[in-house]
């Protein structure tokens, strides 16, 4: 297919075009450009003509994936019918980076973000990020918390929800905003760089040799990356004299990740809000975002007009993500959709998968792990006679 520059579609008029998202629902939760018309592009030429034949015949046809290869390898006239097609090059990362290059307006960005937080959104973002902070004792006096930021929407808000609650010095506590380069190419660098800018975030950057080393990994290469991650994070937070590092979950996180313990992982397991590290001593895993929805987190981020990363790994180039859990982006959105079904017939579906962790009764559990010890309930049966 042939290929148009940003630039070049700027140029155009704008109702002389239709911008089409092929990519999979889980990426285009991470935000679409505006206007565009997302189909499903694995669903074969002819019902791709089908979905096609909604958009007027006068329009071209500008398809664009998340970083411009799969649609630059398409063939359109297995279902382009004669219009005129195009594939945008760079895909969405390429607009992404395009609109985050003006940075004339960066103050005002920073303002509009921060009052958001604090007016707008503060019962929906601000309120349960301060619940999670009180109810599960994330936050000691004398704390130095290594905020996590990966890039994405998540991480970078909980960097300005830390920003905000700092403000009330209710707690003595310290910051280092830290952001680990694990192979990144330039320009997905450049972007987390310009959104720390913009949101007034003074992020320490180091950088690892991640993405090489899993590079060639076969089996699994998502949940190696993620560990590995996770192992540079805590060293580099311990060597900067932190105590905890703060990883940015949030609460639909929680409830997908106990809901795929069940379904796929034949256990029962939450994601805590807060852990001691088994290889750091001393260090402390926390998650302040346990209680906030990600849905609102999207709000936060369309109100503002920011533009986020999701994954930017070598594997990206193939349009497919991980979770910062090592779980595929696949994987992650069949549960979502699950939960969604499910909560059709029962609105309470979200808030009973959560709190189902905190009502386990052992007395009716056939067996459960207790510091790595496995129990079962045959080995007091009779004691109780």
């Amino acid at each position: 297919m042939k290929e148009i520059t940003y630039e070049e579609l700027n140029n155009l008029q704008k109702d002389s075009y239709i911008l089409i998202d092929v990519r999979d629902e889980g990426l285009r939760a991470y935000g679409m450009i505006p206007g565009a018309h997302a189909i499903d592009i694995e669903s074969g030429p002819d019902a791709i003509r089908d979905d096609l034949k909604r958009i007027p015949q006068d329009k071209k046809l500008i398809f664009y994936c998340e970083i411009g290869r799969k649609t630059r390898d398409l063939d359109d006239s297995e279902f382009s019918e004669g219009r005129e097609c195009y594939s945008l090059e760079g895909g969405y990362l390429g607009y992404v980076r395009a609109e985050m290059s003006n940075e004339e307006s960066l103050e005002d960005k920073k303002k509009k973000a921060e009052e958001s937080i604090q007016k707008r959104f503060h019962k929906k973002l601000f309120s349960p990020f301060a619940k999670a902070c009180k109810t599960y004792r994330l936050i000691s006096e004398g704390d130095h918390i290594a905020v996590c930021i990966s890039g994405g929407k998540d991480s970078m808000l909980m960097a300005k929800l830390f920003q905000e609650i700092k403000k009330h010095r209710q707690c003595n506590f310290d910051l280092t905003f830290l952001v680990m380069d694990p192979g990144y190419n330039k320009d997905n660098r450049a972007l987390i760089e310009s959104n720390a800018r913009a949101l007034g975030i003074p992020i320490t950057v180091f950088e690892s040799d991640i993405f090489d080393a899993v590079d060639t990994i076969d089996k699994n290469p998502c949940y190696l990356c993620a560990r590995m991650r996770r192992g540079y994070l805590y060293s580099k937070a311990r060597e900067l004299g932190c105590n905890k590092i703060a990883l940015g979950h949030h609460y639909d996180d929680v409830i997908e990740t106990i809901l795929m313990g069940m379904l796929q992982g034949a256990q029962i397991q939450t994601m805590m809000p807060k852990l001691h590290s088994t290889n750091f001593e001393g260090m402390e895993l926390i998650r302040p975002m346990y209680l906030v929805r990600e849905s609102d987190i999207c709000a936060w981020r369309d109100y503002n007009d920011l533009h986020f990363l999701q994954c930017a790994c070598h594997f990206t180039d193939t349009c497919s993500t991980c979770h910062e859990d090592g779980t595929t982006s696949s994987k992650r959105l069949e549960t979502k959709k699950l939960i969604a079904s499910l909560k059709k017939d029962n609105p309470f579906i979200e808030s009973n998968i959560f709190k189902s962790v905190e009502n386990v009764n052992l007395d009716t559990v056939i067996g459960y792990k207790k510091n790595g010890v496995r129990h079962h309930f045959l080995d007091e049966y009779d004691i109780s006679e």
